[in-house]
């Protein structure tokens, strides 16, 4: 009995769990690389797979697509966490190049334990993203790609779009799992239609139209006000009559 238990078994054992689910993710980070990467490349690698059909974007099923949406959302908060300190070191590092003298006298300065202090934070959540998805490509990506896109968004990284046509097969339920903030929809108001064939025309009858209605209704105002007033005046009349 499975009471109290979170998440989809899938299937599969936890070991086999957690693998699919490191696998989905990495493959879904994978997909923000460019088509002229290295690995697309058709004259080193006559094999080369092709590059994928839309970048941040795979398709699986649904079960899928929602128990790994958690998992990637969380290692996109700890890539976030990363910036800021690899922001302030770069800051602090030296000019020079690498192994130069420059460099050198700047690891044996004090400055070096400061540098050491700052990027700690950033060096912790590499691993521990390194120990999550274990890919370090897919890693790279996440902190220099895509976790820049998301500095103002508290949450809600990806997104699940279930598709109309199941999975040949089974017939599974089959889902989009994506990244958002570049496909996303954007509502727009229809506008009010606008007759231009009329002309001016139209507008001055509308006008006419408008101030013939304000004129009979200001006569018809007047007329009621002459009435009470007649009616006033024979009514004082005949109570001096009697």
């Amino acid at each position: 009995m499975r009471h109290r238990r979170r998440g989809r078994k899938l299937g599969r054992n936890p070991k086999h769990q957690r693998a699919l689910l490191r696998s989905l993710a990495s493959e879904l980070i994978l997909t923000e690389r460019s088509s002229d990467h290295i690995l697309f490349d058709k004259d080193l690698n006559p094999n080369a797979p092709a590059p994928p059909r839309v970048q941040g974007r795979i398709v699986t099923t649904l079960a899928k697509a929602k128990e790994v949406r958690p998992f990637v959302e969380r290692c996109v908060t700890i890539a976030k966490k990363a910036l800021e300190p690899l922001e302030a070191a770069a800051a602090m590092e030296p000019d020079g190049e690498r192994r130069s003298d420059s460099w050198n006298n700047w690891r044996k300065s004090a400055q070096y334990g400061e540098w050491n202090a700052t990027i700690a934070p950033a060096l912790s959540a590499r691993r521990r993203l390194i120990q999550l998805l274990g890919n370090k490509e897919a890693v790279e990506i996440l902190i220099d790609d895509i976790a820049p896109r998301f500095v103002d968004r508290e949450g809600g990284y990806t997104r699940v779009v279930q598709l109309a046509q199941p999975r040949l097969g089974d017939a599974g339920a089959q889902a989009i799992l994506e990244f958002v903030g570049v496909r996303d929809r954007v509502v727009q108001k229809a506008e009010r239609p606008t007759f231009d064939d009329t002309g001016d025309e139209a507008e001055e009858e509308v006008a006419a139209s408008e101030a013939a209605e304000e004129e009979t209704a200001e006569a018809e105002e007047e007329a009621t006000d002459a009435e009470a007033g007649d009616e006033e005046t024979a009514e004082s009349e005949e109570e001096e009559k009697s």
